[in-house]
């Protein structure tokens, strides 16, 4: 009976942050990227996350040069992707003026991004480091084209690209493995 009951709760867990709904969108990967905006670490910073379309989402997964980029993907309702935020901002804090460069890719419904996700940008002064992608318009073949392992079941996702070198990690991740991540990039 135990076991049955810690299946459950496993399962649960695991399932607790899928995507519902996606519908379809002709999408384009781009070759190269822009840099990616640092939180300035004001402590003030206004609300200005800006939506980016699909075709888009590859300006902020990385050029192909000497930084580290890290890509993180979530919404504000999922509880693992709100519990691995702290060490996302701590890694940054840590590297600010490094060859680093931090975005997170919120995948709230529209609705939400001029009332929870402002406040959680606000809150966490993460706003110049948040871009807003719209679900509803991504396509099946967004994930293939642009990832490995992902296929955009679940979040929260975290991509990171410096050169020619990628990892893909699916889950919720601890300071560790982040810090672990991170710096085997930077040695």
């Amino acid at each position: 009976m135990k076991k049955i009951i810690l299946s459950a709760l496993v399962l649960i867990a695991l399932s607790s942050c899928k995507k519902e709904n996606q519908s379809t969108t002709d999408t384009t990967m781009p070759k190269d990227s822009v840099s990616v905006i640092e939180n300035s670490g004001s402590g003030s910073s206004a609300y200005i996350s800006k939506e980016v379309s699909p075709e888009n989402i590859g300006d902020y997964l990385a050029k192909n040069n000497d930084t580290l980029y890290v890509t993180n993907f979530f919404a504000t309702w999922c509880g693992p992707c709100m519990k691995e935020i702290p060490h996302f901002k701590k890694k940054m804090e840590e590297l600010k003026g490094k060859p680093v460069k931090f975005t997170f890719v919120n995948l709230d419904d529209q609705a939400e991004w001029n009332t929870s996700v402002k406040k959680f940008a606000t809150e966490n002064d993460l706003a110049k480091n948040i871009v807003l992608l719209d679900g509803k318009k991504l396509d099946p073949n967004f994930f293939p084209k642009n990832f490995k392992q992902w296929d955009g079941g679940s979040i929260p996702f975290t991509y990171m690209r410096k050169g020619a070198k990628t990892d893909e990690f699916l889950g919720m991740m601890s300071e560790e493995l982040l810090n672990s991540k991170i710096d085997s990039f930077l040695k």
